[in-house]
């Protein structure tokens, strides 16, 4: 009896396996999308989207011949087939971000990735991205709730950080950016199912 389970867990481990392995061995096709604005970018990712690739890594910074610019990584593969959906928030008002970004987790939205760079216009924005996945259509009706943090003292974003945690909210982002009425400030967005 005992060779016998050991037998169908040798075989499930090597069938468990060759899935992973055979999935990993699928090629995946990326592009990269640089624009120095958010709403140009989110036109961006939509676009791509519709030709079926995915949010992969998003960085701001400055680019040799773009200048300071948002640049997103998306990723295709064969296996992926729902076709997302994608909202960026520019983080520059913190007071209407969180009901931004409350209002599109109320959509179906959910949260991916947070980052920081120059803008065109001289400041430094945190922008949040957003995607909604018709493949996640059963959990709208758990929709996310989200905090968002904004504070140029860090010991007050500890003790803010300490209270959700304490509500069961999950770190999800941490920048820090010039935001227009803060100043320099640590922006961070927690969230909970």
């Amino acid at each position: 009896m005992k060779k016998i389970a050991l037998l169908t867990a040798a075989w499930a481990a090597s069938l468990a396996m060759t899935t992973v392995a055979n999935a990993a061995d699928a090629p995946l096709e990326y592009r990269v999308l640089a624009t120095s604005r958010t709403s140009t970018m989110e036109k961006e990712l939509n676009q791509t989207a519709a030709s079926g690739y995915r949010f992969s890594k998003a960085m701001g910074g400055s680019t040799a011949f773009g200048g300071q610019e948002l640049v997103v990584a998306v990723v295709k593969s064969e296996s992926d087939s729902e076709v997302r959906r994608y909202k960026l928030l520019a983080a520059s008002r913190t007071s209407t971000t969180q009901k931004e970004l409350q209002d599109a987790a109320n959509d179906g939205y959910e949260y991916l990735a947070q980052t920081v760079y120059e803008t065109a216009f001289g400041g430094q924005e945190v922008v949040i991205i957003l995607e909604r996945n018709p493949g996640h259509a059963g959990r709208q009706s758990h929709q996310a709730s989200y905090r968002l943090f904004a504070t140029s003292k860090t010991s007050t974003m500890q003790k803010e950080l300490q209270e959700a945690g304490r509500q069961g909210y999950v770190l999800l982002g941490l920048t820090l950016g010039k935001t227009a009425y803060g100043g320099d400030e640590v922006v961070a967005v927690l969230g909970k199912d």
